[in-house]
């Protein structure tokens, strides 16, 4: 591993998830990988509707469960107010999120 891995990269804290959002979806859940190249990201569905953050909150909940982190741990640290975000996974690698991740998709 090279600590980049399309959607997945090392970061000093942990590590960062690219991820596309699609609100107001049937249920919340892992679709697939959105984009190809140096920028694919992780493709959501959210069963929040895009308003009051609710999408937000419903997303961070959601990475929460699925890789057995603390909320806190998880912030958004680019794109609150759009479709595509960069999510911050303090304390954890790589690695083990990959690990996870291969689980689902």
């Amino acid at each position: 591993m090279d600590g980049q891995i399309g959607y997945l990269r090392e970061h000093p804290d942990g590590c960062s998830l690219a991820v596309r959002v699609q609100p107001g979806a049937k249920k919340t859940a892992i679709t697939g990988v959105y984009g190809e190249g140096v920028r694919p990201h992780l493709s959501i569905a959210i069963k929040a509707p895009p308003v009051e953050g609710r999408a937000n909150e419903v997303l961070i909940a959601y990475v929460s469960r699925l890789l057995g982190l603390r909320r806190s741990q998880i912030s958004i640290a680019h794109g609150e107010h759009d479709r595509f975000k960069l999510l911050l996974l303090r304390g954890t690698t790589v690695a083990g999120v990959e690990a996870i991740l291969l689980t689902v998709l």
